[in-house]
């Protein structure tokens, strides 16, 4: 859960949090492991902001700041497009299908109403192969070409991530949050996989972008790798799946 409140009181708030949940176990971990726990519980928090096409969304695009998430974020991974709308993700592969009801208008309306009971990409869980993880690290250990860089506790380097997925030498899904679960002693990531793509499926996760990598000053020279993954429950922790309340979270197999 988040916390809001008065900035100034921000140290009395934490201290009384911290101090009222020490016979439940809390434990202060650190703000680099924070983003960690959406790998367990399922969240995807930044997918491409559908806002760059369309002229029902120009208005929005002149209004925006030069300096607004939209104008400055980057994007990258080993998922390459010429068509910025190939990045773009519906409801329903975000795991809100749920949330989705057309008893009001809302710009995107029309397609969604054409998808509502089609067959749709899912969101799930990559549970990573680790033999083919620490191949990673290896490299770093190594003459030569090494592979990209796996950052821990979370593996993003872009604000939003689209890496390839593949399954029997096609593209079936991307990979879109990555790190590591400390508490699962795994590699995770979160995406969306086609509909035909069944929990438990061996897939593969192309880690690190095409022709040794971009110019983004956070991604070195390296080669790309196919890392094996097993296409796995969201939430993939089972306390959240099993006793959070009924919800987005819980409503997945």
């Amino acid at each position: 859960m988040e916390v809001w409140g008065p900035y100034e009181e921000r140290e009395e708030i934490r201290a009384a949090i911290v101090n009222a949940g020490k016979e439940f176990g809390l434990r202060e971990v650190g703000s680099r492991a924070y983003a960690t726990n959406t790998l367990e519980s399922g969240w995807i928090p930044s997918p491409l902001p559908a806002v760059y096409t369309g002229e029902k969304m120009k208005a929005y695009r002149q209004w925006l700041p030069a300096a607004s998430y939209e104008g400055t974020g980057s994007l990258g991974g080993s998922f390459y497009s010429d068509n910025i709308e190939d990045y773009y993700m519906t409801p329903y592969a975000l795991g809100y299908g749920p949330f989705v009801k057309f008893d009001h208008d809302f710009i995107g309306r029309e397609a969604l109403e054409k998808m509502a009971g089609k067959p749709q990409r899912k969101k799930v869980t990559f549970a990573w192969n680790s033999e083919d993880v620490e191949k990673v690290f290896a490299s770093m250990f190594r003459p030569g070409e090494h592979y990209k860089y796996i950052d821990l506790p979370l593996s993003n380097y872009t604000s939003a991530s689209y890496d390839k997925v593949l399954g029997n030498g096609k593209t079936v899904g991307v990979s879109m949050f990555t790190g590591y679960s400390y508490n699962e002693r795994s590699m995770l990531s979160l995406g969306a996989v086609d509909p035909d793509i069944e929990i438990g499926n061996e897939v593969k996760v192309v880690w690190g972008e095409e022709g040794g990598g971009s110019q983004k000053p956070t991604v070195e020279r390296h080669k790309q790798i196919e890392i094996r993954a097993i296409v796995s429950p969201v939430p993939y922790s089972v306390v959240a799946r099993t006793t959070y309340a009924e919800g987005w979270r819980t409503g997945q197999k």
